[in-house]
Parts: structure tokens; C-alpha cells; sequence
């Protein structure tokens, strides 16, 4: 017992230390803080079509059937024109009936007459080229909506970096003037942050069966590479003709 009591005596003594000792402070070190944004603009070489099929029937296995037959005339008219089964995914697939309801034709409820089968095929193109071609023949063998139309480039990994090289720049640039102007010289830097952004194209577009009786004439324009960067640089205080120069 005299050993225990002797261990409860040090625990206490331990925890009066401990809660004896000064909490760690933390200095703010002077420093210029800025932001700047990166804009690079690229010609889009890929897109992605998203190519719909909707069939009605009276019952649900009827439409589902029509809608099959449809949809595999379309894919049989894309590989026809060099698309491989690899770059075809079905993106969307339902099933629902079709309601109806006449008060005065006497219903007291909303009736089916008959079921709505949509099947939505994703195309991804790597020839932009192509695109009005695959349109229309899509459209010529069953396809009655095109859903959506993106254009994206496979440059953007590579476009990002030199919008990411551009935002640095110009916020570095902002940090030098400030630092001057309030009468010390930029150090080094301390941290550096982003947030980016890739705006691909789109054009969204429904087509009813045979609407495109000419070729259908696309124009993809350019894609915007969009990066943010905020910094933060030492502000050293000593008189500006002191100050090192920069690069």
C-alpha cells in the first residue's frame, strides 16, 4: 500500500509539470501574398459523342426488341467509319410505359398505352474530322437523338503545366511590386497553391430521325486551360537598392 500511494503522489506532481509548461508560440514571418491566374488555349483533337435511340411499342418487350435492332444498325454504321468496339459504351440504358390521361374521355387515372425504350451509346472519336460523318450515319440508321457533343484534347496535361508556369509567373510579378512599393525586397518563396480548371467544349443538340439530309457541319473552336495560383514570398525589410535581382 505504502508503494501506491508513493505512485498516485508522482502521477500528480508529473501532471502539475506538464500543465506548468508554456504552450509553443508560433511567429508570423512578414511575407507578400498574391494570386494570379494561367490561361492557355488549346485546338481540341478528341470528342465524345453521346448518341441516343428511343423506340415505342405496346409492350415493354416489343420496344425493347425494336430498340436493339436500331441500336445495332447505328454501331455497325460507326465501325463501318473506323470506330472500334473499344471506343463504344453504353452510357444509359431505361425502360418506362408510357401514361396518358383523358378526364374526359372518362379516365379517372393516368393510363399506359405503351413503353418507351432509350438506349444511350457513348462514342469516344479520336479524328474530329469524322464527327459530322458518324452523325449522319448514325442518324441514317436509326439514332434519333444526339445527346451531347464534347470536345476535349489530349494536349491538356501539357497545356495545364504552362498556364500553371504563366499564373506563377504573373503572381511572382505581383508579390515584386508590392514588396517595392512598400519599401522592402521580395525573398524566397514559402508556399505555393492551385486550383485549376479544364472547360471543354460542349454542344448539346436532339435530332429527329433524318433531320440531317447534308453533311452536318461541325466546328470544335478552341478549349480553355484555366489554373489559379495564390503564393506567398518572405518580405525581407532593407532599402530597395539592396535588394538582390531576380530573374
Amino acid at each position: 500500500m505504502r508503494f501506491y500511494g508513493i505512485s498516485i503522489l508522482m502521477l500528480f506532481i508529473s501532471s502539475a509539470i506538464v500543465a506548468q509548461e508554456p504552450s509553443p508560440t508560433f511567429v508570423t514571418v512578414p511575407h507578400v501574398a498574391t494570386s494570379a491566374v494561367g490561361e492557355v488555349r488549346v485546338v481540341p483533337d478528341r470528342a465524345t459523342i453521346f448518341v441516343g435511340v428511343e423506340s415505342r411499342a405496346p409492350t415493354a418487350a416489343a420496344a425493347s426488341a425494336s430498340n436493339a435492332r436500331q441500336l445495332r444498325a447505328v454501331m455497325e454504321a460507326l465501325r463501318s467509319l473506323g470506330i472500334t468496339p473499344a471506343q463504344m459504351s453504353t452510357s444509359e440504358y431505361s425502360v418506362y410505359p408510357e401514361q396518358v390521361f383523358e378526364p374526359d374521355k372518362g379516365d379517372r387515372t393516368a393510363r399506359i398505352v405503351g413503353y418507351v425504350v432509350r438506349n444511350t451509346l457513348r462514342v469516344e472519336v479520336r479524328q474530329i474530322e469524322q464527327i459530322g460523318a458518324l452523325l449522319d450515319a448514325a442518324l441514317s440508321k436509326g439514332a434519333n437523338a444526339i445527346n451531347s457533343l464534347q470536345f476535349t484534347s489530349s494536349n491538356a496535361d501539357s497545356a495545364r503545366r504552362e498556364a500553371l508556369s504563366l499564373a506563377v509567373s504573373r503572381a511572382e510579378a505581383d508579390a515584386l511590386a508590392i514588396a517595392r512599393a512598400g519599401g522592402g525586397c521580395l525573398g524566397e518563396v514559402i508556399e505555393l497553391t492551385t486550383q485549376d480548371g479544364y472547360r471543354p467544349i460542349f454542344m448539346e443538340k436532339s435530332l429527329a430521325r433524318g433531320a440531317a439530309q447534308d453533311a452536318t457541319p461541325i466546328t470544335p473552336g478552341e478549349l480553355t486551360v484555366t489554373v489559379q495560383v495564390t503564393g506567398r514570398w518572405k518580405l525581407d525589410r532593407r532599402p530597395a537598392q539592396a535588394c538582390p535581382s531576380r530573374r
